[in-house]
C-alpha cells in the first residue's frame, strides 16, 4: 500500500506534488497512474516523451487514449477486470500491448502492473516500455532462423541428389573403370596402365567425398530424437568398428569413466569413431597411445580424445574444422578432409563446442563440450 499525506485531501494525485512526482521521475520506465475510472491521474516526463503529449497534457483522458481504437473496447474489460482483482504483474506476465502516440503512430509496449491506494482511493501504476529495438531484433532473428531452415532444406534436397542422381552415374563410371583394370592392367602399355590407375582411384575418392557429404548434410536431419545416452557405450561401439585397424596399429586405448548425457547416441557413437579414427591416423608413434576422459564443471561436459600423434601447427587449428581442408596430400593420408567438421556440425546440434590444443610432435587433444541440463525432445 503506498499512502502520501500531500495527497490525503485531494481526489487524485497531481504534478504539483512534488515528492510524489521526484519518486515518479527517478524511475527509469514510462510510468501512467490511473484512478478507478481508468482516467489518468499522472504522468511521469518518460511516458509523455513516450507518447508523443505536453507535461500534464493526458491527466484526466481515459487511459485507452494510449492505444489504438481497435483495441480499446477489449481493453476496457480487462481493465475493469483489473480493478477487481488487483494484483501486481511483472513485465514477464503481461502480454505484449501496442501503444498509441499522439500522432496516431503505433508502437510495441510491454507492462507491468501495480495496485495503489492514495488517500483511501485506489489506483493502479502501469511501467511502460517502449520494446520497438527487441521487437525488431526478434523479427531479425525469426527471418535468420526461417533463411536457415530454407537453407538446411536446400542442403537436405542437395543431399538427396548426390545420394541418388550423382552416385548413379558415378558407379557407371567406377565400375568401367574397374573393368577395364581387370581386364587390360597389364596387357597394355605403362601409359594406360597409370591413366586406369587415376582412373580407379579418382572414382574412389569421388565416392567418399559424396558419402561424407551426405553424412554432413544429413547430421541436422536426422529426425531422431535426443535421449539419456551412455557415452562409455558410444565409446565401445566406435572401438568396436575401428577394431581391425585399432589391431593392426597395436593401439593403446585408455578411457577414464564416461557420463551419461542426453544426446543421439548414433551421432555419439560417429563423433567418437571421427576422432579416434584421426588420432590412429595422423599418428606414427610406436604404439599410437589414445586416451578418452570427461570433467563436469558447472554449465558443462567436457570430453577430451588426446593423441601421441604428429600434432598440428597452431596456424592451422582453425581450418581443419572446415569441410574438405587438409593439411597433407591424399598419398600421405588417406581421407577427404571432412572428418572433423563432420565432428564440429554434430557437437553444434547438440548445443556444444569443440577444440584443439596441439603443437607438432607433441600430440593433440581434441575437446567438445556439451551444456549440462538438456533434455530429451519430445
Amino acid at each position: 500500500m503506498v499512502t502520501h499525506q500531500g495527497l490525503a485531501s485531494m481526489d487524485t494525485p497531481t504534478r504539483a506534488d512534488s515528492s510524489l512526482n521526484q519518486l515518479l521521475e527517478v524511475v527509469p520506465d514510462a510510468l501512467v497512474v490511473t484512478d478507478s475510472r481508468g482516467r489518468i491521474a499522472m504522468t511521469n516526463n518518460l511516458a509523455d516523451q513516450m507518447f508523443g503529449y505536453a507535461a500534464g497534457e493526458l491527466t484526466g483522458q481515459p487511459v485507452e487514449i494510449l492505444l489504438p481504437a481497435r483495441l480499446r473496447e477489449r481493453h476496457q474489460h480487462h481493465r475493469a477486470q483489473y480493478y477487481q482483482h488487483a494484483q501486481p504483474r511483472q513485465m514477464d506476465q503481461v502480454t505484449s500491448l501496442t501503444g498509441r502516440r499522439k500522432n496516431d503512430s503505433e508502437f510495441p509496449v510491454d507492462i507491468s502492473l501495480s495496485a495503489l491506494t492514495i488517500a483511501d482511493s485506489r489506483y493502479v501504476l502501469a511501467a511502460v516500455r517502449d520494446v520497438t529495438a527487441r521487437r525488431h531484433m526478434e523479427e531479425t532473428l525469426q527471418k535468420h532462423a526461417k533463411d536457415l531452415a530454407r537453407s538446411n532444406a536446400d542442403l537436405a534436397q542437395f543431399a538427396y541428389v548426390a545420394s541418388h542422381d550423382l552416385q548413379e552415374p558415378l558407379r557407371i563410371v567406377s565400375s568401367y573403370a574397374q573393368l577395364l583394370e581387370r581386364r587390360y592392367k597389364g596387357r597394355l602399355d605403362a601409359d594406360a596402365n597409370e591413366f586406369i590407375d587415376f582412373m580407379v582411384n579418382a572414382c574412389r575418392r569421388m565416392q567418399n567425398m559424396i558419402n561424407d557429404l551426405l553424412a554432413y548434410a544429413r547430421v541436422d536431419s536426422s529426425g531422431k530424437e535426443l535421449e539419456e545416452v551412455d557415452l562409455n557405450r558410444a565409446l565401445a561401439h566406435a572401438s568396436d568398428n575401428l577394431r581391425a585397424l585399432m589391431n593392426e596399429r597395436g593401439v593403446e586405448l585408455q578411457t577414464s569413466k564416461l557420463p551419461t548425457i542426453v544426446a543421439e547416441e548414433s551421432q555419439m557413437v560417429q563423433l567418437f569413431q571421427n576422432l579416434l579414427a584421426n588420432a590412429i591416423k595422423f599418428n606414427e608413434s610406436t604404439p599410437p597411445r589414445i586416451r578418452v576422459s570427461c570433467a563436469e564443471d558447472r554449465t558443462e561436459q567436457v570430453c577430451t580424445v588426446a593423441d601421441n600423434g604428429i600434432g598440428i601447427d597452431p596456424r592451422f587449428q582453425e581450418r581443419i574444422f572446415k569441410p574438405f581442408q587438409r593439411l597433407h596430400a591424399s598419398d600421405e593420408y588417406a581421407g577427404t578432409g571432412i572428418g572433423l567438421a563432420l565432428c564440429r556440425r554434430i557437437v553444434e546440434r547438440h548445443g556444444g563446442r569443440i577444440w584443439l590444443e596441439s603443437e607438432p610432435g607433441r600430440g593433440t587433444r581434441i575437446s567438445f563440450a556439451l551444456p549440462l541440463g538438456r533434455s530429451p525432445s519430445r
